[in-house]
């Protein structure tokens, strides 16, 4: 058995210790077998669990997903600590460094007194750091692996500072007004290809609406998936107390339910 003293209360070098233990050589077999690449997509699920937590507001859940998160970041670092690469320890003291350099309102004399301030005095300063010296490159910066439409605010947010963008909310409606008219005009041609590039562009002028409008379209998005859901339940649930099924039914016989449901979705 691993000596390893048990206490009431334990702390990060405590987890520290314990992901060193169970990677070294008489540890967890499973532990020791992991990369980065095997638990890439674990990183990606525990993330979301600790949205899950922040939406249900539940501040028990919340503690224990970050505990997950935040093991797996041990673990990432333990096997490049193991690599000769970098540490924990390497981790905490460059995100460390990041947070003096990226607030000098804070830590030195520039002086911000608004959040645009801030965020602009931010944004500079990430561009000389990172060595970016066009636009485009802040543009390419983006990670390709953001969920698609996170992604495209992110995009059109970033295309904004250099001037590329809107005047106005209004001439976003105009632009994503003309965009869902090619949809329409392009789909009859029968062409997917250009009808799915069609569609790109709609979508993404969506995200500039939002965007314009000071909105979040990534949690727009999910607050209606769950809406419909919870209206969809409403739905199947008048037709079965009709004593029907929902596949039974025609498409305007479910139109007639759903209008005297008033659901417009």
């Amino acid at each position: 058995m691993m000596q390893f003293e048990r206490k009431d209360y334990y702390g990060t070098e405590d987890l520290k210790r314990i992901m060193e233990i169970l990677r070294s050589e008489n540890g967890c077999p499973w532990d020791k077998e992991q990369t980065h690449e095997s638990i890439r997509n674990n990183f990606v699920e525990e993330t979301y669990e600790v949205l899950e937590a922040i939406d249900t507001k539940n501040p028990e859940l919340l503690r224990e997903e970050l505990g997950d998160v935040l093991l797996q970041v041990v673990f990432h670092s333990q096997m490049e600590k193991e690599q000769g690469r970098f540490s924990f320890d390497d981790v905490a003291d460059e995100v460390c460094k990041k947070l003096i350099v990226r607030h000098p309102h804070i830590f030195s004399d520039v002086v911000a007194k608004t959040s645009d301030e801030v965020l602009k005095n931010w944004d500079s300063i990430k561009k000389n750091t990172k060595h970016q010296e066009t636009y485009t490159e802040t543009l390419k910066s983006v990670p390709a692996v953001f969920p698609s439409l996170m992604k495209a605010q992110k995009l059109g947010k970033r295309a904004a500072r250099a001037g590329v963008d809107f005047r106005s909310p209004e001439d976003a409606f105009e632009a994503l007004k003309k965009e869902l008219n090619n949809v329409q005009k392009v789909s009859s041609e029968g062409n997917k290809e250009k009808a799915g590039a069609a569609m790109g562009k709609l979508l993404f002028a969506c995200t500039d609406v939002a965007r314009k409008l000071g909105i979040d379209c990534e949690d727009s998005l999910d607050r209606r998936c769950r809406d419909f859901i919870k209206e969809f339940e409403q739905l199947e649930n008048e037709i079965r107390l009709n004593g029907q099924e929902m596949d039974a039914l025609s498409i305007d016989e479910l139109d007639s339910y759903r209008k005297k449901a008033g659901e417009t979705f």
